[in-house]
């Protein structure tokens, strides 16, 4: 049992701890509809105000730990490099309790204390007065309320959670326990019920001073550091007047400096300044103390649609954390996320979404903003190419190892498997990987030993080619889809004599109607799919993945890999790939990265290599994933 006060009233509710607004809702429903009094007056129900006041608070956490996330601006001023991975993220997820407990205290003070019910809404000397408390009386009482729960039993008891989380992010300012928010309610009431009942309150106050009060604290947890050197330089005196994020940060890796609310004058009258604040500021601010390594590899992604574009980290952390999928809070967003998406477009750049480091080497995520049906348009391909291209330059500028390009970056009519870029400039020094090797190797180690015939669609691609030749040379028949006989000529005379009569060329699907294992690389409409007999299985490298119509056959997944346990900062999901699984070509990437090898991987597969690779994967820790719907 956790000791008194440690533990919130509704841990345990999920997401109907949101049902404790209902109250409120309820309240304000009531007097619009029912209650004469207040639906004939132009003023606000109280309650009304507690709840816009909590929406506004949620929207500023939220919209200070989206920027935190946004490496692509902010990379170079991060304090802390080390990414969130999923244990921060599921232990920050109820960050924002301490919004209903304030509503809450709120409503109840509305009760005891009629007045705050109805105040004028504006008030000047209220706002002088409400400074003067917080900084009289809330700053000190902060500071030595702090410095108290860094005693050895309230820390272990109740402020250690707060420390736990390696990343400061602005939903880490919410992260603490019962006890700690009771007493931080406090502080920020302090000032509120103080001018209020001096007679000064006002409606504009308690929205401005609680806003700005968790704009501050969110401003001191975001981890990155944008406050310039040169205004404490002109202006010394604001060094005791306003933290800043590097300010806090000191005091989560020094747990005896740094105690105070906003202001260090109250540190330095107590002698707890960490002498290293403005010294490491200037270094961070400038943005020369914190630029962060050199990636060993980079994987290339790209947008699959506009809804799948909000499950980036730096838009919704905690759905960017879960496989993804369409909600319905999503679709409303779909107009503006349309808008941000053609804006991104129109700059044509490639922005640094994510990372996570693997045996010590840091290996980043960028992102083409070019939306998956874009690639299909013929007039945009060469502003595609010039995108990827430029990508690939930029990682040979600054050293990158070895970049792997994701699914439609690197479509055979796009750029030949990214032998376009190498062909173009043969002197590149890193290494450019469409990983279908490793994609290739996974399909066909799903496969069962006992098989002896498949239906092969999307059968003269790059992986169709190479699991063809692969199969027939394991003595399995290949149905192999293909209305080009030219192309499947080709492919057929790639293999060994004695095995090209395995190679089998059909035209249509009611071929396949007695074969049981499809392997799909084209996408197939459910009219297609009702050819496969009973029990078939769907194995696919096809984007996006085909519609699970059939409920008497199995589908599996994309083509997928896990990464080994020793990953680090890895905080969220792979598109529709659950947690620390990633996409076969980027596995393959890794795999390329790991192992040091030398060549480009591009164009045709090698299907020599394909067992080559597929070992030195499972040598690395990485493990196949196989999931199967019905």
């Amino acid at each position: 049992m956790g000791a008194p006060l440690s533990a919130w009233p509704w841990e345990n509710f999920g997401i109907f701890k949101y049902l404790l607004y209902g109250p409120f809702v309820a309240k304000v429903l009531y007097e619009r509809f029912y209650d004469e009094e207040h639906s004939n007056s132009n003023n606000l129900s109280w309650c009304l105000h507690l709840l816009i006041l909590c929406g506004l608070r949620g929207l500023i956490h939220t919209l200070w730990t989206c920027y935190g996330n946004m490496l692509f601006l902010v990379r170079n001023r991060r304090i802390v490099q080390q990414g969130v991975d999923f244990k921060q993220v599921d232990k920050e997820w109820d960050w924002d309790n301490f919004l209903i407990l304030q509503a809450l205290v709120a409503s109840i003070a509305c009760y005891m204390f009629p007045f705050l019910q109805h105040l004028p809404p504006w008030n000047v000397k209220g706002l002088i007065v409400a400074l003067m408390l917080h900084v009289g009386i809330s700053e000190p009482l902060y500071y030595w309320v702090h410095r108290r729960f860094h005693g050895d039993y309230l820390f272990t008891h109740y402020h250690s959670l707060h420390h736990s989380s390696p990343v400061p992010q602005a939903f880490t300012a919410g992260n603490a326990t019962l006890l700690e928010h009771l007493i931080l309610t406090a502080v920020i009431g302090i000032p509120i019920l103080g001018t209020s009942v001096l007679g000064y309150g006002s409606a504009t106050l308690i929205y401005g001073y609680v806003l700005i009060f968790d704009f501050l604290r969110c401003f001191g947890h975001c981890n990155v550091e944008f406050v310039p050197h040169q205004l404490f330089e002109i202006f010394p005196i604001l060094r005791y007047v306003i933290y800043t994020p590097t300010y806090h940060y000191l005091h989560h890796t020094d747990k005896d400096t740094n105690f105070c609310l906003f202001m260090p004058l109250f540190d330095a009258l107590g002698n707890t300044l960490n002498s290293k604040s403005w010294q490491l500021h200037k270094k961070l601010s400038s943005g020369s103390g914190n630029g962060g390594p050199v990636p060993h590899f980079v994987f290339l992604a790209h947008v699959v649609d506009v809804t799948a574009s909000l499950h980036a980290p730096f838009v919704f952390r905690s759905i960017a954390s879960l496989p993804f999928t369409t909600r319905l809070f999503m679709i409303p967003l779909w107009p503006c996320t349309f808008i941000v998406l053609l804006a991104m477009w129109v700059w044509s750049k490639t922005f640094l979404i994510a990372f996570y480091y693997l045996r010590g080497r840091l290996h980043q995520t960028w992102v083409v903003p070019r939306c998956g049906f874009m690639y299909f348009l013929p007039f945009a391909t060469e502003g595609i190419n010039k995108q990827i291209e430029q990508a690939i330059l930029r990682a040979d500028r600054i050293g990158v190892k070895v970049i792997s390009l994701a699914a439609l970056n690197k479509n055979e009519s796009l750029n030949g498997g990214g032998k376009l870029f190498v062909d173009k400039h043969p002197n590149l020094k890193v290494r450019v990987v469409h990983g279908n090797t490793l994609t290739a190797a996974v399909i066909l180690n799903d496969i069962p030993e006992d098989v002896k015939e498949v239906f092969l669609t999307g059968a003269t691609s790059k992986l169709g080619r190479a699991i063809a030749l692969y199969l027939c040379q394991k003595k399995v028949r290949v149905l192999m889809l293909t209305l080009s006989t030219d192309r499947f000529q080709r492919i057929q005379k790639e293999a060994p004599l004695e095995y090209q009569s395995y190679l089998v060329q059909v035209t249509k699907y009611q071929v396949a109607q007695n074969c049981k294992t499809w392997i799909v690389g084209k996408w197939i409409t459910p009219r297609e799919q009702s050819w496969a007999p009973r029990g078939t299985h769907f194995h696919q490298f096809v984007v996006p993945p085909i519609f699970s119509f059939r409920r008497d056959c199995t589908y599996g997944d994309l083509a997928a890999m896990r990464l080994p346990e020793d990953v680090e900062g890895l905080g969220y999901c792979e598109y529709t790939m659950e947690r620390g699984v990633v996409h076969a070509c980027h596995a393959g990437g890794v795999v390329h990265s790991l192992e040091g090898w030398s060549h480009h991987e591009v164009g045709a597969i090698d299907v020599n290599r394909i067992d080559l690779v597929w070992k030195a994967a499972l040598k690395h820790g990485l493990r196949p994933v196989s999931r199967t719907t019905q």
